[in-house]
């Protein structure tokens, strides 16, 4: 049978039965996934909630819908934006390569340095802006080295890694598969696989990109289909987590599916909507 095959459509889907957990207490948790700078909508986020969960993509690099946006508008302008844009949505990803060379050529200072300015700026506002607590893990577009500085008391890193919050055990798993995009938080099947493996069983398993089910994977804007992690998919087979929660693909054809008992469910694109998915357990 082929991959996703067995994943049923459910928007209006109860969710899977509960197990009998006597330690458990019920929760109300807040989940936001690429947020691409969208720091004042990110205080508000966690209103109401027992905690926030965020599945990564904080920065914001180019913006696809507002070309005034983001570092590579704040340093060459945003019609060199709509240029760069033009290009990766044509998929002509050696000229879009080729334009931004000849770019940063014309820039004072290495390029990495300008793109780290850029992005501790960035930073600087969504984690001060971030509530607490909050529990993350990182994004495609994330440059994870630069979080430590920034991270508040009550922020929680977590990749390959569990949490409890009220007796439910949460899995994150952090980052994105290598495309021919090439963005900065790209990591071998492997190892991110290796990753998954170290999460085990939970009860809520978080990842910024979804499994590899094709009608989660494809955008219906973009017009094409984004890289899920087929361990992703078998862990669910496998384990059978009351969730699967993720974002990266912001326009998905279907946001969720039933596989099994676990219903895998895309949080949404923060920057676009500056609502967080509301889970209740």
């Amino acid at each position: 049978m082929p991959e996703g095959r067995e994943a049923v459509q459910g928007k209006g889907y109860p969710p899977p039965a509960a197990v009998i957990r006597p330690y458990c207490v019920s929760m109300r948790v807040h989940v936001v996934s690429d947020v691409h700078g969208r720091a004042a909508a990110l205080r508000t986020a966690a209103d109401g909630a027992d905690a926030l969960l965020c599945l990564g993509d904080l920065l914001l690099f180019v913006d696809y819908a507002d070309h005034g946006q983001g570092i590579f508008a704040e340093l060459f302008g945003a019609d060199a934006a709509s240029r760069f844009v033009a290009l990766r949505t044509a998929r002509q990803f050696d000229e879009a390569r080729a334009m931004s060379r000849a770019l940063w050529q014309r820039l004072d200072g290495e390029p990495a340095q300008r793109i780290e300015q850029a992005a501790r700026r960035q930073y600087a506002a969504l984690f001060a802006a971030l509530p607490v607590p909050a529990y993350l893990t990182y994004g495609n577009v994330d440059l994870p080295y630069l979080w430590g500085d920034h991270l508040r008391a009550g922020h929680t890193v977590l990749d390959g890694a569990r949490a409890e919050l009220g007796g439910w055990s949460f899995g994150f798993v952090g980052g994105g598969l290598r495309t021919i995009y090439r963005t900065p938080n790209e990591i071998g099947d492997e190892e991110f696989a290796a990753k998954v493996a170290a999460v085990g069983q939970v009860d809520v398993l978080c990842s910024h990109i979804p499994p590899a089910v094709p009608q989660l994977l494809y955008d219906t804007v973009a017009r094409r289909m984004e890289r899920g992690s087929t361990a992703l998919l078998a862990a669910i087979r496998q384990h059978q987590p009351r969730y699967v929660l993720y974002g990266h693909v912001h326009q998905p054809l279907a946001r969720r599916v039933r596989i099994g008992r676990t219903e895998c469910l895309n949080v949404g694109h923060f920057r676009a909507t500056g609502r967080p998915f509301v889970l209740e357990l």
